[in-house]
């Protein structure tokens, strides 16, 4: 008898965490846990009004995504949580197993169309039956957009206009 393969849900990426002022977090961060600034991924502290700055103490292999919990224009709600990442082809086998009993923190089930481009990466938000929130996250940006984006037509919900990331790049 065939068994269909459990979906597992990849490496530990970054945690969400609420703080009252970023600068000083970053600080007391880096003074007394060894985190620093994650450079890749100073286009959500520096690029976007309200996003999370990334530290890191091991290099950016897992990281802490710090939100200013007050701030009203934050990216994403604020809310605490866990995001796992997984590659391209693991990514697009959960999209397109969806709906499959996973619902989205909204309430409703998770469905493929609840894809969000954040130009590094494409997220998909999840809950699980007791309300914890979690991400799953893809940086093999261009493959999901070849593989998956374009090829099934989805189009995935945006925080910013794409054109924000791109000029971004240009001033690096």
């Amino acid at each position: 008898m065939a068994t269909t393969p459990v979906f597992r849900m990849g490496s530990l990426d970054h945690a969400h965490i609420r703080v009252p002022n970023l600068s000083d977090a970053v600080a007391w961060y880096s003074a007394h846990l060894g985190f620093e600034p994650v450079e890749h991924y100073d286009f959500w502290a520096n690029g976007v009004e309200g996003g999370p700055v990334q530290i890191s103490a091991d290099g950016g292999r897992t990281s802490l995504a710090l939100f200013e919990g007050s701030d009203p224009r934050a990216m994403i709600a604020q809310v605490n949580g866990v995001a796992f990442s997984v590659d391209a082809d693991t990514f697009i086998a959960f999209s397109r197993s969806l709906p499959n009993g996973i619902d989205h923190p909204d309430g409703g089930p998770l469905t493929r169309e609840a894809l969000t481009d954040f130009d590094l990466c494409f997220v998909y938000d999840l809950v699980d039956p007791w309300g914890n929130t979690y991400e799953l996250n893809c940086y093999d940006h261009a493959g999901v957009r070849a593989a998956l984006v374009d090829a099934d037509g989805i189009t995935p919900d945006r925080k910013w206009p794409p054109e924000l990331y791109s000029s971004y790049l240009e001033t690096r």
